[in-house]
């Protein structure tokens, strides 16, 4: 059951950078204030090994004049795929 918390808690901390990637990305003229940094810092900490990990195995997604970085995504999906074994395997050794 630690496991299943350990991957829930890693994927609620990945959405926060989804998030915050996003605040970022679309607001051009976004200077965030100091406790911003306090908070973000050590999401971008926990979540960076993995992401850019895939981020050398997974090519950007091309359209058109931009370029999708689909490692995110892929790593959330991978997250839930994860969580479904370990409570299939949970629920199969505890029965």
């Amino acid at each position: 059951m630690i496991l299943l918390w350990a991957i829930r808690i890693f994927r609620y901390v990945l959405i926060a950078r989804i998030l915050i990637e996003m605040v970022v990305s679309f607001s051009r003229s976004f200077s965030p204030p100091r406790w911003f940094y306090y908070i973000a810092e050590p999401i971008f900490m926990v979540t960076d090994p993995p992401v850019k990990a895939l981020r050398r195995m997974i090519p950007s997604v091309r359209m058109g004049g931009v370029a999708l970085d689909v490692s995110v995504l892929v790593l959330f999906i991978g997250l839930i795929l994860l969580e479904y074994i370990v409570i299939a395997i949970y629920s199969a050794a505890f029965v």
